[in-house]
């Protein structure tokens, strides 16, 4: 399936997971019924959450966070730059403008509470946060300014399936949470999502934006427990299906291994990395239990990002980046203006030097040792070229 020796990320499949799709295609019900009521449920309570609604991406997720929350135009929305392009989508298909708030420091790359504060206008209803690489946020501190200023906190939790912080899954601490299970996560139905809420008010609302507004649905007129049905608002086809609910059902049983094994290779990297003077490597002070979703590490300033994940390719290693910035993407230059360099300094110095390592609970001890020396080597040939 690949040519490279170690790649970025792979996922753990077996017959535990054709069975149940099999099960699945046995039963002639393949749209979103008995089995995905089942993973909602068992995700629910795996979280602590007291609802949960499968979807079809992490990105509707997030759209149905936005919608259900009450954002819309005029409202800003605060939300990292250092972020995938979906996180900030979300909030401009209600037609909510983003602001790209900046990150703490190059040791922890998630949202800075006190940039979030120095955001907050009149116009602000709500943070849309992100728990970079399954590494919780400042969330005490983000509550306390969430409940001083009236805000909204959605949690765009799609790194952060197994993650804890004082006692809570991450993707519970604020009013809606968002997990993400496409193909690179910890968890993986292919595509999918999770919403979690605690509050009855926005269930609801969940419940009629990811199905047409539509007050039963398929499976309950199958069932016998509805024979027609009213439509009462706007609303998407954002449903999930009954194979990726049985993915999903399997996977959740696999997480908290898997997320271990993340745990423990994340360290063994780190035992090696922190021989590398040049290295800077995110994340080596954090409280929680993290899902270790990814391997960031941040390179000497003013060396190539592009020779250094090059020379990583000839030794056969996969890299990546987490992530461009928003705010220097084409389409949201407009949100940020000309001040954006300096208001996100952080990100931008950070976002520059980020370079993604191969993270996946079946590597061994071996393999990480192995990205580790390529590290070194590709990082000592391009020091050598430009001596």
């Amino acid at each position: 399936m690949s040519n490279w020796q170690i790649p970025l990320s792979d996922i753990d499949f077996d017959g535990d997971e054709i069975v149940a799709v099999e099960d699945v295609l046995k039963s002639r019900w393949l749209t979103m019924g008995r089995v995905t009521q089942e993973f909602e449920t068992a995700f629910a309570a795996y979280t602590g959450a007291k609802h949960a609604l499968a979807v079809t991406n992490a990105t509707a997720a997030l759209h149905m966070a936005c919608m259900a929350t009450g954002l819309g135009p005029g409202a800003e929305v605060v939300v990292p730059s250092l972020t995938s392009v979906a996180s900030a989508n979300s909030m401009r298909y209600s037609w909510a403008t983003p602001v790209s708030a900046d990150v703490i420091s190059e040791d922890d790359i998630n949202i800075s509470p006190a940039a979030f504060e120095s955001l907050i206008t009149e116009k602000t209803r709500a943070i849309l946060l992100v728990h970079y690489a399954g590494y919780a946020c400042a969330m005490p501190r983000i509550l306390e300014l969430a409940r001083k200023y009236d805000l909204k906190i959605i949690e765009d939790a799609a790194h952060a399936a197994g993650a804890w912080l004082d006692g809570y899954h991450l993707g519970t601490w604020g009013d809606v949470g968002c997990f993400s299970f496409f193909s690179n996560k910890n968890m993986t139905t292919g595509e999918g999502g999770m919403v979690v809420t605690n509050d009855d008010a926005l269930y609801e609302k969940l419940c009629l934006l990811r199905s047409h507004g539509m007050t039963s649905l398929t499976w309950d007129r199958h069932k016998g427990h509805a024979w027609s049905y009213d439509v009462v608002d706007l609303g998407y086809n954002y449903r999930i299906d009954e194979i990726r609910a049985a993915l999903g059902m399997v996977q959740l049983k696999k997480l908290d291994r898997n997320n271990a094994l993340r745990r423990h290779l994340t360290q063994v990297y780190r035992d090696g990395l922190l021989k590398i003077d040049q290295i800077s490597v995110p994340f080596l002070d954090h409280s929680g239990t993290t899902s270790a979703h990814i391997l960031p590490i941040l390179l000497p300033r003013h060396l190539s990002r592009i020779h250094f994940m090059e020379q990583m390719k000839s030794h056969g290693i996969q890299t990546s980046i987490h992530y461009p910035p928003i705010h220097k993407f084409t389409s949201y230059r407009e949100f940020d203006g000309e001040a954006a360099s300096k208001k996100l300094s952080m990100t931008e110095d950070v976002a520059g030097r980020e370079v993604t390592l191969p993270l996946y609970p079946a590597m061994t001890d071996e393999q990480v040792v192995q990205v580790v020396d390529a590290v070194a080597h590709s990082l000592s040939s391009i020091l050598d070229m430009v001596r």
